[in-house]
C-alpha cells in the first residue's frame, strides 16, 4: 500500500480556494499528510485532481481524422460513418487490432493528464479489453448510440438501458442531436415521451437543440458533453454552450476519438475556449474549463463522491503540473503534454518524472518502463514505446501520432 505525502505545492480543487499545503496519499485514496515519503515540489508545481474526458471512442484514435470533402459539411453521423470506412485513414488503422487501439488510447488519455475516461461503445464489445488500460475507463454506465431511427442500436433499448442506469446509480450516456435532419431536432421530445428525460442522462453533442431543449435539459438535470473541435470539423456549428452554462446545465468537455476530435482533452481544452471566444466574444474563463474537466464530469458519471476534487477520502486521482502560470487555472488550460510532470491512478504513480520514483523507494516497478519526453526522463506504467514501435511496424511506416508526446525509435 502506497503511503506518501506531495509538499510546498500549490493545491487547487473544485469549489475551494487555491492554498499552499500538503497533500497526503494512503492507500488508493487521499488523505492527510502521512508516510514516510515526502515529495518537496519546492513551490514550483500545481496539484490538480485529474482529468476527466466524459466522451470518446477508444478504438476510433487514430490520425488523420476524416472529414466532410470539398467546404461541405453533415447533416447527421451517418455520411460521415460512410466516409471514414472508405477512408486511407480506416484502410491504414485496420492494420491495427482492437487491442494495439485500445492502448494507443490508453496513452492518449495518460498522456494528457486523463485518468478517467468512457468508452461509448457497447459493453459486449469493450468489457473484457477495459481493464487492460493503464487509465480507468468506466464501465458502470448503460449505453445508446443515439436517439434515432438510423442509430447503431446499442444498448437493449433506451429504455431499458435508462432503467438499469436508475437501479444502480449510473449515468446513461448517448449521442444526441448530432445533426440537422428531423429526428436529431426533435430527440428531446422523443426522451420525454420515454419518460427517460433526468439526471441520468449525459447527453454528446446536441449540437441541434432548441432553447427550448436547453431548459429542459436544465430542468432534469441531465449533463452535456461538449466536443467542440469534432463539431465544428464535422458540422460547422457547435452545442449552445453559453446559453447552457446560463441555464444551469452541467456542461462537460468531451474529445470525440481522434478521427474527427481533437488530439487529446488538453487540445480541446484550448481550442473549446478559442472557440467561445470567437462565438460569443467573450471569455468563458479557465476556472469554468477546469470545473468542466473534473467536478462537472464527475458528477455527469455519478462518480462525484469518489473522483473530481482533491477531498479528504476521495480516491487519489491527481495531476500535477509544471507552474508557468501564478494563476492556477490559466496554468492548466494552457498547459501541454510536457507539462505533466506526476499522473497518479487512485493513489498509484502511473506516468511521471524519476525525480517521483522515491514513492517507489527509488525502484522502478518491472511493469513500468521510461520513455524521454522533451529533455525529461520519464517513467510510465507499461510500455508504450513497444506499443508504439510495433504499431509502425505493423502499419509498414514511421507513423506519427500526436497523442504521443516522444519518438519510439529513441527509446531502449
Amino acid at each position: 500500500m502506497f503511503e506518501y505525502t506531495l509538499e510546498s505545492g500549490v493545491i487547487v480543487s473544485p469549489g475551494k480556494k487555491p492554498y499552499s499545503g500538503k497533500l497526503g496519499i494512503k492507500g488508493e485514496k487521499i488523505s492527510s499528510p502521512c508516510g514516510s515519503v515526502k515529495i518537496d515540489l519546492k513551490g514550483n508545481s500545481f496539484i490538480y485532481p485529474s482529468l476527466i474526458n466524459t466522451h470518446d471512442h477508444l478504438q476510433g484514435n487514430y490520425r488523420p481524422p476524416v472529414g466532410p470533402q470539398n467546404g461541405n459539411f453533415y447533416l447527421t453521423w451517418l455520411p460521415w460513418d460512410n466516409d471514414l470506412k472508405a477512408s486511407d485513414t480506416f484502410k491504414e488503422r485496420s492494420q491495427l487490432t482492437r487491442e494495439d487501439l485500445y492502448a494507443l488510447s490508453g496513452y492518449k488519455c495518460l498522456f494528457s493528464g486523463v485518468t478517467t475516461v468512457n468508452d461509448h461503445f457497447p459493453h459486449k464489445f469493450n468489457s473484457q479489453i477495459l481493464p487492460t488500460l493503464p487509465v480507468r475507463a468506466i464501465q458502470e454506465y448503460t449505453i445508446e448510440h443515439e436517439c434515432s431511427s438510423y442509430d447503431l442500436k446499442w444498448g437493449d433499448g433506451i429504455e431499458i438501458e435508462h432503467e438499469i442506469a436508475v437501479k444502480n446509480k449510473w449515468p446513461f450516456i448517448t449521442h444526441l442531436s448530432e445533426g440537422f435532419d428531423n429526428e436529431a431536432m426533435h430527440s428531446i421530445e422523443k426522451l420525454e415521451k420515454m419518460n427517460v428525460l433526468d439526471n441520468h442522462c449525459l447527453f454528446i453533442h446536441c449540437i441541434g437543440f432548441s432553447d427550448e431543449d436547453i431548459l429542459k435539459v436544465a430542468k432534469a438535470g441531465a449533463s452535456i458533453s461538449w466536443c467542440g473541435f469534432s463539431n465544428m470539423f464535422m458540422f460547422n456549428v457547435t452545442a449552445k454552450v453559453r446559453k447552457m452554462i446560463k441555464a444551469g446545465v452541467n456542461v462537460t468537455i468531451g474529445t470525440d476519438s481522434s478521427a474527427t476530435g481533437s488530439a487529446n482533452l488538453l487540445a480541446e481544452i484550448k481550442y473549446d475556449r478559442e472557440l467561445y471566444r470567437n462565438l460569443y466574444g467573450e471569455d468563458i474563463g479557465a476556472e469554468n474549463l477546469f470545473n468542466m474537466t473534473t467536478i462537472n464530469a464527475a458528477k455527469a458519471f455519478w462518480m462525484q463522491d469518489k473522483t473530481g476534487s482533491l477531498d479528504e477520502g476521495k480516491l487519489g486521482d491527481i495531476l500535477v503540473l509544471k507552474a508557468n502560470n501564478s494563476d492556477p487555472y490559466e496554468n492548466i488550460v494552457n498547459a501541454g503534454m510536457h507539462d505533466i510532470e506526476l499522473l497518479v491512478l487512485g493513489g498509484v504513480p502511473i506516468y511521471g518524472e524519476t525525480r517521483f520514483l522515491d514513492i517507489f523507494n527509488g525502484k522502478l516497478p518491472g511493469d513500468y518502463t521510461q520513455i524521454k519526453v522533451g529533455n525529461k526522463l520519464m517513467f510510465v506504467k507499461g510500455d508504450p514505446a513497444g506499443l508504439y514501435k510495433s504499431a509502425r511496424k505493423k502499419i509498414g511506416f514511421k507513423k506519427e501520432l500526436d497523442f504521443l508526446p516522444f519518438e519510439p525509435e529513441q527509446e531502449g
